[in-house]
């Protein structure tokens, strides 16, 4: 599967439109109150912790929309977006989104 942030595929012509596919990750409900202490302890630092749980969430929310477009019967995703989204909940902690959206083609 063709995964890709551009309009197109080079060389590679969009025979058929198949809609847009999305996938969706969310981190537990402790992972961003602990990055923003983390983020207030070490001032300028990096949280290898927390970029491998990010990289994670995102790593699986492509792979979600990657599988949403191969049920389409899809040979690529183009203008492929991710976001990535704080959730706050009604108790004060928050959660972190990962979203994934693209258009699925056929070549």
């Amino acid at each position: 599967m063709i995964i890709t942030t551009t309009p197109a595929v080079e060389g590679r012509p969009a025979r058929e439109y198949l809609g847009l596919v999305t996938g969706e990750t969310i981190l537990g409900a402790n992972v961003l109150r602990d990055f923003m202490a983390g983020i207030r302890d070490i001032i300028g630092g990096r949280s290898s912790l927390y970029e491998q749980s990010l990289r994670e969430a995102k790593d699986d929310a492509l792979a979600e929309m990657a599988e949403a477009a191969r049920r389409l019967g899809a040979d690529a995703i183009v203008g492929v977006d991710l976001d990535y989204e704080s959730i706050q909940m009604g108790n004060g902690g928050a959660m972190l989104m990962v979203t994934a959206s693209g258009t699925a083609i056929r070549f």
